[in-house]
């Protein structure tokens, strides 16, 4: 059972409590999980062979609204999702330089539904030391400036933050981005929002190309999907690919449940290239910019 699911599930656990009010937030819980997860492979600092160093300390911007709706589980949901960075983290052999730590914060800028993450390396201070420095890559309180990525990098394939001591653009600034926190690199543009470059999303099965042109395409056996299976195990209304930023395939209470890359799953997130196995029938997902 994958990182995400697992997650997902002890979520699921407490629905029935309190914690049930999460859920009715157009951000997910579960969505930004993944996004944490994407925010330490694209952080990655490789030392030596056995030693690959990503970020603890998050801060995840939330709309007014989406803010509103989490704020008063923001401890429990901080500590799910630190416990989730860790348990991923052990799976990937990532290591931290500190304690993982995942805050909330509001973002007036945001529109609901939309978010965003930024991330920081913190090593943990020593006894009488005080604070320790951010790092962005490097040993603990060495004041070099981070490994130079490659073109187009930095969290999530943004221009990466500045090196220590040097003050982050503002949001008059070049590449400045609307709001900042101190001792973190600016914020990724928010997920959900409508990218630049035009994406073309399609999908291929047994060779037929089948184009995604409006914000969902539902798979089933059934004449009324908009792409139909001809396949015994494959439900009527199976799936449903949303053409999101990034794009995602839920489960639509099929019999017999969705594979995704692999995984078991009831939602996740799509790649060029994934593989959504539904029945016997392998579903691939692609994109190309353009």
């Amino acid at each position: 059972m994958g990182v995400l699911k697992r997650f997902e599930q002890r979520l699921e656990g407490l629905v029935n409590g309190t914690f049930a009010k999460v859920f009715k937030s157009e951000v997910q819980p579960v969505e930004i999980a993944g996004a944490l997860q994407r925010e330490c492979d694209n952080n990655a600092t490789i030392w030596n062979r056995e030693r690959t160093v990503v970020p603890n300390d998050f801060i995840v911007e939330l709309s007014s609204g989406d803010y509103q709706r989490l704020a008063p589980y923001a401890a429990q949901l901080g500590d799910e999702l630190a416990g989730m960075v860790r348990e991923y983290a052990k799976q990937q052999r990532y290591t931290f330089m500190g304690e993982i730590k995942v805050h909330l914060e509001q973002a007036a800028s945001l529109d609901t539904g939309l978010y965003r993450v930024r991330s920081r390396t913190l090593a943990a201070s020593s006894p009488g030391s005080g604070p320790a420095a951010p790092t962005y890559g490097g040993p603990p309180q060495q004041p070099a400036a981070p490994p130079s990525p490659a073109p187009g990098a930095g969290g999530y394939g943004y221009p990466a933050g500045p090196p220590p001591g040097q003050p982050p653009a503002g949001p008059g600034s070049p590449g400045g981005a609307p709001s900042a926190s101190p001792g973190y690199p600016p914020a990724s543009p928010a997920y959900g929002q409508r990218p630049q470059t035009r994406v073309r999303r399609w999908i291929e099965i047994n060779g037929t190309r089948h184009q995604i042109s409006r914000p969902t395409l539902v798979i089933g056996r059934s004449t009324e999907a908009d792409v139909r299976i001809d396949d015994p195990g494959v439900s009527r209304r199976h799936c449903e690919i949303q053409a999101t930023q990034p794009a995602t395939v839920r489960d639509l209470g099929s019999t017999n449940g969705i594979v995704v890359d692999g995984q078991h799953t009831k939602r996740a997130t799509l790649r060029d290239g994934s593989r959504i196995v539904v029945g016997s029938t392998t579903v691939i997902y692609r994109q190309a910019e353009g």
